[in-house]
């Protein structure tokens, strides 16, 4: 009995030590992850498939766009002379100064068929001859029909002997940021020279809000300036005008009229011999989160009416003081680029649609745009308007021009607000007569204009 149970537990032992050295030495262990469920995933995933366009620059074509473009873009030359300073002894012996030729060059784009070209007004300014040279390297002699400055556009015409290739312009408000672009021109007067880019921005200001451009990532460089600004459709939208680089060349941004603009000052042109401009009869600016806060508005974005013309089609329209322009026909207004850019396409007797917000709701009205009544006079820097029947009963006087700003040298004179009736012997009727006349004041002699203040007084002023 006892050597049974002694085999029991000899046996019992042996079984655990097997089974333990199997655990420890052959059995891999095993674990539960027990997943913790959520109801929105930490990354989310697009579904979306991706579009053929945008699969990549290779599923673009711009092929057409560009045998399109290229041969409706020209170089253009400008032939100028300029006077050298000269020696002393030139001074003293009173020998003539002598004059240097000058050679700059540009682009500039055909928009009909029998050789009108548009161009920027930098690149033919002061030209004494301008050449046109074609893509299939034909030359001709260009005119300059007009230009304006203000645009920097202007308008050239070669006579030619049959039909030339040329673009249409395209609606440059239907552009959208994203959008590829190409320009055409010829930098360093490399002929028909084709880049691709996108549309970067639009309403781009360079100054103080009196420009709209269109801003591309398309390489344009010196001799570019004129050329043209195409869609992958072939369609001009914008006249390729500047670059801002400290190096002068190409550094990832350039600028462009929109095609809407140059449209209208071309028009003018060949129309009136000048820009007609409609102006909305306000002065404001951009909101920004401190004047906002300021002026008690929740949005930033629009155009805060600061003060109402007089006479203007604003005024006569019901627009007040405070009011926040957010629209303009069927364009968003965010800033004061976009509202100004939209008025350079109209003109004088144009009606439109004005969305304002005023004490938190929207309201619409038409507004008649009216021409310019004010300009700033040569030689001086005065700005001037037209008089207002207000202004021709108070003063007493039928003819002149009101002075309502000047330039800093001028503060102390309390010049604002008075009315200039003469410049010398000549009478000023309008701010036509005023900028002619002025026109022809020499900084090298000594002349006197007329004024009446409100008491009706004449006053007298000598430039010298």
């Amino acid at each position: 009995m006892k050597k049974i149970a002694s085999l029991f537990l000899v046996s019992l032992f042996a079984g655990a030590i097997t089974l333990g050295a199997y655990k420890l030495f052959f059995e891999k262990d095993t674990y539960v992850v027990e997943g913790i469920a959520r109801e929105t995933p930490f990354l989310r995933t697009s579904n979306t498939t991706t579009s053929a366009k945008g699969a990549g620059i290779n599923e673009v074509d711009f092929t057409i766009a560009a045998e399109k473009t290229v041969n409706a873009v020209v170089h253009v030359k400008n032939l100028s002379t300029s006077k050298s300073n000269g020696s002393l002894a030139d001074f003293f012996y009173g020998f003539e100064k002598k004059q240097t030729p000058q050679i700059g060059t540009g682009s500039g784009v055909i928009i009909s068929p029998d050789g009108y070209i548009v161009t920027n007004n930098h690149v033919i300014a002061n030209a004494s001859q301008l050449e046109v040279s074609l893509n299939n390297k034909k030359t001709y002699k260009a005119e300059v029909i007009g230009a304006d400055a203000e645009s920097d556009i202007a308008l050239l015409k070669i006579d030619v002997d049959k039909p030339l290739p040329y673009l249409a312009f395209g609606d440059s408000d239907n552009s959208r940021v994203g959008e590829w672009v190409l320009a055409v021109g010829n930098p360093f007067s490399l002929t028909s020279t084709v880049t691709a880019g996108i549309v970067s921005a639009k309403a781009r200001s360079l100054t103080l809000g009196q420009q709209s451009f269109i801003q591309t990532d398309a390489a344009v460089n010196p001799g570019n300036s004129g050329g043209a600004l195409v869609n992958t459709n072939g369609d001009l939208i914008g006249i390729n005008t500047a670059i801002t680089s400290q190096t002068g060349s190409y550094v990832g941004y350039s600028f462009a009229v929109p095609s809407n603009i140059a449209k209208k000052v071309v028009e003018d042109i060949m129309e009136f011999g000048n820009v007609q401009r409609g102006l909305l009869g306000i002065r404001g600016g951009d909101l920004n989160p401190q004047s906002a806060t300021e002026l008690g508005l929740e949005e930033i974005e629009g155009v805060y009416i600061s003060q109402i013309t007089e006479e203007s089609g604003a005024e006569a329209a019901g627009l007040e003081e405070g009011d926040v322009i957010k629209r303009v026909d069927d364009i968003n207004v965010r800033k004061f680029s976009e509202l100004t850019g939209y008025l350079r396409s109209k003109r004088p007797g144009d009606v439109i649609d004005v969305t304002v917000e005023r004490e938190g709701k929207k309201l619409t009205r038409k507004v008649t745009l009216r021409k310019d009544q004010t300009i700033i006079l040569p030689a001086t820097g005065f700005t001037v308007k037209n008089l207002s029947d207000k202004d021709k009963r108070t003063f007493g006087t039928k003819k002149g021009v009101k002075i309502i700003d000047v330039p800093q040298g001028y503060e102390r004179y309390g010049l604002e607000n008075k009315i200039i009736i003469a410049v010398g012997d000549n009478d000023i009727d309008d701010i036509d007569d005023a900028k002619e006349h002025f026109g022809e004041i020499s900084k090298y002699g000594r002349t006197s204009f007329t004024m009446i203040n409100e008491k009706g007084e004449k006053e007298r002023l000598i430039l010298q």
